[in-house]
């Protein structure tokens, strides 16, 4: 116990039950999206192929090759989502006027998933009798508030937002959110406003659980005036996973998993949940309106939804699974991927639920204060 009050603690089940109302993401590349195209909504297997988007290190190559041999549908994958809001903004031109985004499946943050469900209707239904698999989502995770009947999306991963530092330049470890701005060193936090924003109001003793705008102002402040006396050197996407591990950057706010992997090759880069607490968060797979082969694409998200297929990519990207078998299917593969079972970062436990927060739902106009107020500090505004 740090000796902080007012912490909201949540038990495995609650949490799980919860994911689907908030969250984070996570990434990086290149990827041109398609200007062309027509509308989406058929469901034959003319041309067998599919083309997705997601975050950058969230994938084992090999099981895209291993689809593919199983199904002959070919995979084209890009690494293109390094922020919500800005894939949003890339998609928004094509899909606001029903033209292909040349995608037939994405990646997003429950809340950007709630958006694109709910509220511009730019998602279409997955094809329930291509994916068998769906009976092995976990119970808690089958009915999240954006989408009661898992009807657009189906979950790919959850993790933990925290503070990843590389020991080398720092120093020293860091254990607060106050001694990442203390030590030398480029520093960066995420343009993801609930896991930054989150972070800081946690260390604040503000509860991220029940956010609104007037309790957050404090938090705004803090960040505010941290950027202004230099103590916070910029804001991104997870651009920090190359330079974290080649020494770029002393410290940085960070997802989970994405260290989990870079500590691999440099054991220097470490990460660290702030004894206020970290930020929980799920992401999610979507068809686009647009795409025409929706049923393609529903295959591909059944086949990780195999437990044997599952645990392999957890071994891969490290971070939680929503898949029901997992824990079991790493055991059986042995050496360091059975020990992923004792982490708590890859299969969480009551006591690591109970230290970490997830973003409560912002309600009416409250989500485009929470949005002004980061734009303005991030210098976009």
């Amino acid at each position: 116990m740090n000796g902080r009050t007012s912490r909201s603690r949540i038990g495995r089940r609650e949490f799980l039950a919860r994911m689907g109302l908030i969250a984070g993401g996570a990434a990086v590349a290149p990827g041109v999206l398609a200007a062309c195209g027509g509308g989406g909504g058929g469901g034959d297997d003319d041309g067998r192929a599919v083309s997705i988007s997601n975050w950058t290190a969230y994938i084992d190559p090999a099981l895209n090759r291993k689809f593919t041999r199983m199904t002959g549908i070919k995979v084209t994958y890009t690494e293109d989502i390094n922020d919500n809001n800005e894939y949003f903004a890339k998609i928004r031109p094509n899909l606001s006027k029903n033209r292909s985004i040349g995608r037939d499946g994405f990646v997003l943050t429950d809340w950007m998933a709630s958006r694109l469900i709910n509220e511009v209707r730019w998602v279409q239904p997955l094809v329930e009798a291509r994916i068998p698999n769906k009976t092995n989502l976990r119970a808690a995770l089958r009915s999240p508030g954006f989408d009661r009947e898992r009807t657009y999306s189906l979950p790919w991963q959850s993790g933990v937002t925290g503070i990843a530092y590389n020991i080398e330049v720092t120093g020293r470890e860091i254990r607060t959110v106050e001694d990442f701005l203390e030590v030398e060193g480029t520093k960066t936090v995420l343009t993801e406003m609930r896991d930054t924003i989150g972070l800081i109001m946690a260390s604040l003793d503000i509860e991220p659980e029940k956010p609104t705008f007037a309790k957050a102002e404090p938090a705004f402040d803090f960040l505010e005036r941290a950027v202004r006396d230099g103590k916070i050197d910029g804001f991104n996407g997870n651009e920090y996973v190359s330079d974290l591990g080649a020494g770029n950057l002393a410290a940085a706010f960070a997802w989970s998993g994405d260290v989990a992997q870079i500590t691999r090759d440099n054991p220097a880069v470490r990460f660290a949940i702030p004894e206020s607490g970290g930020m929980l968060w799920s992401d999610n797979f979507m068809i686009p309106k647009t795409s025409e082969r929706p049923a393609l694409a529903s295959e591909w998200i059944n086949f990780f939804y195999d437990p044997v297929n599952a645990a392999r990519l957890t071994a891969e990207v490290q971070f939680i699974s929503p898949v029901e078998g997992v824990p079991e299917e790493l055991t059986k593969l042995g050496g360091e991927k059975a020990e992923l079972v004792d982490n708590p970062l890859v299969v969480p436990t009551e006591e690591f639920l109970a230290q970490n927060h997830i973003f409560g739902p912002l309600v009416g106009k409250e989500e485009e204060r929470f949005d002004r107020r980061f734009s303005e500090i991030l210098g976009t505004g």
